[in-house]
């Protein structure tokens, strides 16, 4: 690879990690052709751009961004894939998913909106994060619900009151 090509391809992963706001790294060394092309599917599926990147280039493209990775480019040591998402828990519920009929991929750190988690065993907390359609739905389930009871106890009253009249008419 000449050295155009690698600024090309800093320029191109600079741009990447600068417009994603959620990027995780993961380790799939180890996978066949047939377990990658399956975990590739499964990437395409849920919306998630997945490419094996060389540690090198990536960690001069974190350098050059205007963006903070912290312990991240510390990560990056042996086979680095880069999944970039529009869904903070997507890649991880992939990750999670996938592991249950292998043992890769391996998560060596997650970025996402400015939180940086670093390891595998932050796994299990990255599923459990709420994207941001979840957390609209609950709060438009939180606003709606006071509303909902207000209405509720009007017809209820409305209801017992027209009984009252009619059982006082009927006296």
């Amino acid at each position: 690879m000449t050295r155009e090509e690698k600024s090309q391809v800093i320029d191109d992963l600079t741009t990447q990690l600068t417009e994603g706001s959620i990027i995780y790294l993961a380790d799939i060394s180890g996978l066949n052709a047939q377990t990658t092309s399956n975990l590739r599917r499964a990437c395409f599926k849920a919306n998630i751009k997945l490419a094996v990147v060389k540690n090198t280039l990536l960690s001069k493209a974190m350098e050059k961004s205007d963006k903070e990775f912290g312990e991240l480019p510390e990560t990056l040591k042996g086979n680095t894939s880069m999944m970039i998402s529009d869904t903070g828990n997507a890649p991880a519920k992939v990750i999670k998913e996938f592991r249950k009929k292998s043992d890769k991929p391996i998560l060596k750190g997650a970025y996402i909106e400015e939180a940086i988690y670093i390891g595998d065993d932050q796994l299990e907390s990255l599923v459990n994060i709420k994207s941001k359609e979840e957390i609209i739905g609950e709060i438009i389930g939180l606003l709606q619900s006071p509303a909902k009871n207000v209405i509720s106890a009007l017809q209820s009253g409305g209801q017992t009151l027209s009984g009252i009249v009619k059982t006082l008419s009927e006296r």
